[in-house]
C-alpha cells in the first residue's frame, strides 16, 4: 500500500438524484482547493451501478420515479428501509467481485462513502481482503436532518461526518456508537458562494437576461421531472414582473417542453438543459423553486437564495426535517400546491421586507468552510508515511 508517497482517496457514490454527485465533487474539488501545493490522487466510482447489472436497473428504477413518480418515493423509501438491501448476500455475492478488483488494482489509502447503499459492501470488502486496520472507511453524510435511511448507519465504518445535531442523533439512535460522529456541515462545493449583487447582475447578464429584474431560478433536478414541470406552468401563467430560469436537467422532452411554454410567457425565461454551473444560475437568482435535496438546499443557502420548497407530495422522511429547517429559520416557503405558486413570488416582489428577511436567514443557515473541515478530516486518517510530497493533485 506504500512507496509512492501520492495518498489515495477512493470517493464511492451514485447517480441517484444528483445529491451524492455534487457531494463527492465537492470533496474532489475541496482536496484541490484546501490541500494545494500537495499531491493527492482521487477517484469517485459510482459503486452502485458499476458493480452489477442488477444494482444498476434499480438506480434507473430510482431515477424513473424520481422523474415521473414522485409521490410514489415514499413508498420506496419504506421498503428500502425495511429491506435493507445494503445488507442482503443476495447483492453481495452479485457486487464483491468488482469491489475486490477495485481494490486490488488501485489500492486507495482511504475510501470515502456518500451513499447510504455503499458502505456495508466496501466494509466487507476491506474486511475480507484483511485491510480494515489498515484503510480507514469514512461516511459523509449528504442527509441534513433527522429521518434519513438506516442505510447510513453501519458498525464498521471510522469516522462519520454529519452536517447537524440531529443527523447526529438520528445515527446514534441506529446504533452507532457517538464517538465516531463529527459534525462537519454539509459537503458543499467551494464554488457556491455569495456573489454579491455586482456579480450577480454579471450572471443574469451572461445569461442574456435584465441585470436588474428579480430573478426565479425554477430547479428541475438532476433527473429533470416531479411536480416542478407542473409548478413551471403555474408560474408562466402569472402576471408577474419577473424573469425566470428554468433548468430541464437530463430530461430532453423536458427542456424542449418548457422552451416551448417559455415562447408563451409573460415574462423573459431561459430555459437550460443539463448543466454542470448550477452556482451560475444560483448566483443569478433571487429566488429557486425547486424539491427539497439536501445538497441542493445547503448549496442555495451559501448563495443566499431563498427557497421555494416543492412539497405537494408529502416530503420523504430524510426530507421532512429540511422543509422543517426551512420554514422555523425563515429561509423560504414551503409549496403545497402547484398554484399558490405565483402569490408566492409576487409577495417576494411586492413586500421587501418579507423577502429580505428571507435572504438574511439563509446566510444563518449556510456552515461557512464545511467543505474544507471534511476533507481536513479525511486527510488526517491517512498514515503520516502516506502523506504527499509532490505539488498537485493527481486526478484519477
Amino acid at each position: 500500500m506504500s512507496g509512492n508517497r501520492v495518498p489515495k482517496i477512493l470517493i464511492i457514490s451514485s447517480d441517484t438524484g444528483g445529491g451524492h454527485r455534487s457531494a463527492a465533487a465537492a470533496i474532489v474539488a475541496g482536496v484541490q482547493k484546501f490541500f494545494e501545493g500537495e499531491s493527492y490522487a482521487v477517484r469517485v466510482v459510482k459503486a452502485i451501478e458499476e458493480s452489477h447489472h442488477l444494482t444498476a436497473k434499480l438506480v434507473r428504477l430510482y431515477n424513473w420515479i424520481l422523474r415521473n413518480r414522485q409521490h410514489w418515493m415514499k413508498y420506496f423509501y419504506w421498503v428500502f428501509n425495511h429491506v435493507r438491501p445494503e445488507t442482503r448476500e443476495f447483492f453481495h455475492r452479485r457486487c464483491i467481485g468488482f469491489c475486490v478488483d477495485l481494490f486490488e488494482r488501485w489500492c486507495p489509502h482511504v475510501v470515502v462513502s456518500v451513499h447510504p447503499l455503499t458502505q456495508h459492501m466496501f466494509a466487507r470488502v476491506l474486511r475480507e481482503l484483511n485491510l480494515a486496520d489498515r484503510v480507514p472507511l469514512v461516511s459523509v453524510v449528504t442527509d441534513p436532518c433527522y429521518g434519513f435511511w438506516k442505510g447510513w448507519a453501519c458498525s464498521d465504518v471510522t469516522l462519520y461526518l454529519v452536517a447537524s445535531e440531529e443527523a447526529r442523533q438520528q445515527l446514534i439512535d441506529y446504533g452507532v456508537a457517538p464517538q465516531k460522529i463529527k459534525i462537519s456541515g454539509m459537503p458543499v462545493h467551494p464554488k457556491f458562494a455569495y456573489p454579491g449583487e455586482e456579480a450577480a447582475q454579471a450572471a443574469r447578464r451572461a445569461l442574456g437576461l435584465d441585470p436588474e429584474k428579480f430573478t426565479v431560478f425554477v430547479n428541475a433536478g438532476w433527473v429533470g421531472g416531479g411536480n416542478i414541470p407542473q409548478i413551471f406552468k403555474e408560474l408562466v401563467r402569472g402576471e408577474l414582473d419577473v424573469q425566470a430560469i428554468f433548468l430541464a436537467g437530463k430530461n430532453e422532452d423536458l427542456r424542449v417542453a418548457a422552451e416551448s411554454l417559455a415562447l408563451e410567457a409573460p415574462f423573459p425565461i431561459k430555459v437550460i438543459g443539463y448543466s454542470d454551473e448550477i452556482e451560475k444560475l444560483m448566483s443569478a437568482a433571487n429566488v429557486m423553486i425547486s424539491k427539497l435535496g439536501g445538497l441542493t438546499t445547503f448549496e442555495a443557502f451559501a448563495c443566499r437564495v431563498p427557497i421555494i420548497a416543492d412539497v405537494i407530495n408529502d416530503p420523504m422522511p430524510q426530507e421532512a426535517g429540511a422543509a422543517n429547517m426551512i420554514v422555523s429559520r425563515g429561509a423560504g416557503v414551503l409549496l403545497k400546491r402547484s398554484r399558490d405558486v405565483v402569490p408566492v413570488v409576487r409577495r417576494m416582489l411586492e413586500d421587501d421586507t418579507h423577502y429580505s428577511r428571507m435572504r438574511a436567514a439563509t446566510a444563518g443557515l449556510a456552515i461557512p468552510n464545511s467543505t474544507k473541515y471534511i476533507v481536513e478530516e479525511i486527510a488526517a486518517l491517512i498514515p503520516a508515511s502516506e502523506k504527499p510530497l509532490l505539488s498537485e493533485v493527481v486526478s484519477a
